[in-house]
């Protein structure tokens, strides 16, 4: 069974786009506990952070590249009244912010509750009442009574602004509701994943990485795949589960994670889809295809450095991602963990140049 405790953990950390170092310290921590020492762990210009798992030295190099950020906010501007103005970071749709808990991190560490107000209903208009809010009307309200006490608390232009909830295993325990598991739980996969290949052993180098800025465009893949320049990429990230009403049931919770033929970033690599689908076939491990219309991962990045890369993103089906109450499965997770190890035992030397070159 996995570890809940290492989701929850990664699940509640904060770190939108450019404010990864909570979630960056997490990581290092657990590199240390799995015996991977300091000059094996890299770190690139933007922030992104590498374990190396050597296997074999003349093996291939695979990168599992799980985003840290989150999405989020900063905060802009401090009202005379004492209200915060913001801009968003990442994809948010407004109607899943409006009187939802926030939390402000300030330049110190100090954390403080928020809520997201807009104009009263009572007080709208006819016309106003049949208009979404938008996101630029809505303030984060942190329960003070002007400009100089918020100023007087340490909270400040810049500051971070992260979705407030707590982990929590839903009415069937094995469905997991929580902030962040875009894409808190590739940083797991990749975690859980060398933690085995750790014991078990691989003929290969691993390099897990924990990159920066993907909601804002894929950045610390791009720079982190540079530094790397691996011969294999998986990236471990989240997609959209379609077995919600009003979708076609064509992806579903619990029923293996999702290889991507498509997204807007990248068509992935057929030769390595087409060897993780056999090793999945061999080792009786559920998998599901799918792919997106609007939407990429770190693959797209990774796939065009240098003489370009082999990738493919390798997701966990999620319900409403880019909100504050995302749900994933815990079977789905588990089941990544295992044929990612099944598949990574088997990428040696010449496995994958044939997956390069033929």
């Amino acid at each position: 069974m996995s570890d809940l405790n290492l989701l929850k953990e990664l699940s509640e950390l904060n770190g939108i786009s450019s404010r990864e170092g909570e979630v960056r310290r997490y990581i290092k921590n657990k590199f240390f506990e799995m015996g991977i020492s300091e000059n094996e762990i890299l770190q690139d210009g933007l922030g992104s952070v590498v374990g190396k798992l050597e296997g074999d030295k003349n093996g291939p190099s695979i990168m599992l590249a799980g985003h840290m950020d989150e999405i989020g906010m900063i905060v802009t501007k401090i009202t005379d009244e004492g209200y915060l103005k913001f801009q968003t970071i990442g994809g948010w749709w407004s109607q899943v912010m409006l009187a939802q808990e926030f939390t402000v991190t300030t330049s110190t560490g100090k954390k403080y509750r928020a809520v997201t107000g807009s104009k009263p209903p009572h007080l709208l208009s006819p016309e106003e009442r049949n208009k979404t809010v938008e996101i630029d009307e809505m303030y984060l309200d942190i329960g003070v009574k002007d400009k100089a006490e918020a100023e007087s608390l340490g909270i400040q232009v810049g500051d971070m602004v992260t979705p407030a909830i707590s982990f929590s295993p839903l009415a069937n325990p094995k469905y997991l509701l929580g902030k962040a598991w875009d894409d808190r739980i590739g940083v797991a996969i990749f975690l859980e994943v060398m933690k085995r290949l750790k014991k078990e052993g691989h003929p290969n180098i691993v390099y897990g990485a924990g990159t920066v800025q993907e909601e804002v465009g894929l950045r610390g893949a791009k720079t982190s795949g540079f530094m790397l320049n691996p011969d294999i990429c998986f990236a471990l990230d989240v997609t959209i589960a379609k077995d919600t009403p009003k979708t076609d049931n064509s992806l579903k919770l619990g029923e293996g994670p999702a290889i991507l033929l498509y997204d807007s970033s990248l068509v992935g690599h057929i030769g390595l889809r087409e060897k993780v689908i056999e090793i999945a076939k061999e080792e009786g491990i559920p998998y599901q295809v799918d792919y997106l219309k609007r939407g990429g991962t770190d693959a797209g990045a990774v796939s065009l450095v240098h003489a370009g890369v082999p990738a493919m993103s390798f997701c966990i089906p999620a319900r409403y991602i880019h909100s504050h109450t995302s749900i994933i499965h815990q079977d789905d997770y588990e089941n990544a963990v295992k044929l990612l190890v099944a598949v990574i035992k088997k990428l040696d030397r010449k496995t994958v140049d044939k997956i390069i070159y033929d």
